[in-house]
């Protein structure tokens, strides 16, 4: 059993607070027991390297990815196996973030960071648009590029596709669901049965460090790696989610 945490985001992502180093967020994972994290800032993969880059020192194992907002203003979990298919959804990503430009007196700084903390970059789109393109053109980019693709806290009432479209449609590919502290499995399916048969996760979604941990479910699987994650999720082989 490894205890996951697979929503957090770093100081790139505006809403993020500036304390949310990769080396921090890999120190705390550490601490409080995580064995795997995954890395999702808003519509964008800029500080998934250097996260993993410091995940192999302290052996907590990084998927790598974005939360995306798409067209309909759904968020959605993205993981991708390796940094080369990582690097092209960033440039899908940056090719179709809108032309709508951050204030960071308002929403805050999006700034990427080196080892030794520099900031190295500050991207000048406001991450917190939604990208020009539909939920269904997202799924399929991500699978296309062999990744993971996960429909965020959907129990929320604002960025979830539930919210956005009223249900989650039947024909979408789609490897597991994300609910929030809010809600429980359990007490989700009484009002959802149709989701019966898909796997849920717990995650935390933290942009504080505080957060880090706070929610986070366990993956029955043999080692930690991408395609034990993929089958875990999807329910093959004996592999498992449970929740915490």
């Amino acid at each position: 059993m490894f205890k996951a945490d697979l929503h957090i985001h770093t100081l790139l992502s505006p809403c993020g607070d500036l304390d949310m180093t990769p080396k921090e967020i890999v120190r705390l994972s550490k601490e409080r027991g995580l064995d795997m994290i995954g890395i999702t800032d808003h519509n964008t993969t800029k500080h998934c390297k250097l996260a993993k880059k410091y995940g192999e020192e302290s052996g907590i194992f990084v998927l790598m990815g974005a939360e995306v907002t798409t067209k309909e203003e759904v968020h959605c979990l993205t993981f991708f196996p390796s940094e080369k298919e990582l690097e092209e959804f960033e440039n899908f990503l940056q090719d179709n973030l809108p032309d709508i430009y951050n204030d960071a007196t308002l929403f805050g700084e999006q700034v990427q960071i080196d080892e030794e903390e520099n900031i190295i970059y500050e991207e000048p789109k406001f991450l917190l648009s939604a990208l020009q393109k539909s939920l269904e053109e997202v799924e399929e980019k991500v699978h296309a590029l062999h990744g993971l693709f996960i429909p965020a806290h959907i129990d929320r009432p604002k960025f979830s596709i539930p919210s956005q479209l009223g249900f989650i449609p039947f024909d979408l590919n789609i490897d597991a669901v994300e609910i929030s502290c809010n809600t429980t499995r359990e007490e989700y399916l009484q009002k959802n049965k149709y989701l019966q048969q898909k796997t849920f996760i717990h995650s935390s979604d933290a942009h504080y460090p505080a957060q880090i941990g706070s929610n986070f479910c366990y993956f029955n699987i043999e080692k930690l790696c991408f395609d034990e994650v993929k089958r875990a999720l999807r329910q093959e082989e004996g592999r498992s989610v449970m929740q915490d």
